[in-house]
């Protein structure tokens, strides 16, 4: 099947990568353009201009861009992908948006003759790298049924959530619970060193219990060594709440422990932290106990 992936971030770039390992015919496009060089050497397929030039043909077009901006910049600016988006497309959305401007691009596709899905992921850059990601759908079952080979290239789990904009709502109760998971990790180590004990042998037990988490599997670890230099970063699960939170204002949901740790991550923010993984929570433990993890220290300072 003839392409189009837009936007090769720290997910884009291995899943196109599995759309062209897969033996489909990849175009790709990305706003800095040696990373989508950079991509054609490792890959194969071809480096479009703009998205306008990579989605021209396709019978497919797929976007993993930042955030609502980004996405309407590359689909419905002038050179975006939807001036050339032909009829009987598929686009398939793989950003974490608002359940609005997925509405809105549904009906831009429509008028064109096209299917749109939103379909945000969940698994991180490891679940990316190795195709095992989480896809919440949202749009018609006629075109899921037609991409489902595609989203098996890198998926573990796909489902089909209802009308277009249900992806991203199932994406929202993900970052719900992904937030209160690690606040409640963070916590427990905090609490396993403050009292004495040997934090890495109480998640070795514990994590064979109720207790487990994906987080837990794969940030204890590092948690216990304050790296935070990598991962999902602090600035994008505050985009990701920020939108979360917009959505409950609408519909009348009560997310007292999200608004809370929402702004815990403020906090990781205001003290350089920004670009730290979502698991740096447990650095506001430790300044709150031992007056570390000032504006300027490095997260493995603080222990």
């Amino acid at each position: 099947m003839k392409l189009a992936f837009i936007g090769l971030g720290v997910m884009g770039y291995p899943m196109a990568g599995h759309l062209a390992r897969a033996g489909h015919d990849v175009t790709v496009f990305n706003r800095n353009r040696r990373r989508a060089e950079d991509w054609v050497v490792e890959f194969g397929g071809q480096c479009a201009a703009s998205p306008a030039d990579a989605a021209r043909d396709a019978a497919l077009v797929a976007t993993c861009v930042g955030n609502d901006a980004d996405l309407r910049a590359v689909t419905l600016a002038k050179d975006g992908c939807y001036s050339s988006l032909g009829a009987g497309a598929i686009h398939i959305d793989h950003t974490t948006v608002s359940a609005g401007i997925s509405r809105e691009l549904g009906g831009h596709a429509a008028q064109r003759g096209a299917a749109f899905l939103d379909a945000p992921v969940s698994g991180g850059q490891a679940g990316a790298e190795q195709g095992r990601l989480t896809i919440m759908v949202g749009g018609d079952s006629a075109p899921y049924q037609r991409v489902g080979a595609i989203l098996d290239c890198y998926a573990k789990s796909r489902r089909l959530m209802g009308p277009v904009g249900c992806g991203q709502l199932s994406k929202m109760v993900n970052q719900i619970c992904v937030a209160g998971v690690i606040q409640g990790l963070a916590e427990g180590l905090h609490f396993a060193e403050s009292a004495g004990l040997d934090p890495a042998a109480v998640m070795d037990v514990i994590r064979h219990g109720a207790a487990q988490s994906w987080q837990m599997e794969n940030r204890f670890h590092s948690m216990l060594a304050r790296e935070f230099d990598f991962g999902f970063a602090v600035n994008w699960m505050r985009k990701d709440l920020d939108i979360v939170l917009a959505e409950a204002s609408r519909n009348g949901a009560h997310l007292p422990v999200t608004a809370l740790i929402d702004g815990y991550y403020a906090e990781v923010q205001a003290a350089g932290g920004g670009r730290w993984d979502t698991s740096s929570l447990l650095i506001l433990l430790d300044r709150a106990t031992q007056g570390v993890a000032s504006a300027g220290q490095t997260p493995g300072d603080a222990k």
